[in-house]
């Protein structure tokens, strides 16, 4: 996982959820801790990641560090229009 180094902490999760964690962890025959922190990094590493990503996105934003739409839109019609000469050159 992410690190050897550890911290405690406490939260209140609804009962239920607990439940479910604990289902799974029968099944998997590990404890709560482990299914949880599983749970926990997957979620780091995908829908976590992206909001990172998105954020980090803003703040360049922020910064003045974009791309004009009109340049990026410009330059994805060229490539287009370079990609279409070279098929019909072949068909043709």
């Amino acid at each position: 996982m992410l690190t050897q180094d550890k911290s405690q902490i406490s939260l209140r999760l609804p009962t239920d959820l607990v439940s479910e964690y604990d289902r799974i962890a029968t099944a998997l025959d590990r404890d709560r801790t482990w299914v949880m922190l599983r749970a926990l990094t997957q979620y780091l590493e995908q829908e976590g990641a992206e909001l990172l990503q998105d954020a980090e996105g803003f703040a360049e934003l922020d910064e003045g560090k974009g791309a004009d739409l009109d340049d990026v839109l410009s330059k994805a019609s060229s490539i287009v229009e370079t990609a279409e000469a070279k098929r019909s050159k072949r068909a043709g």
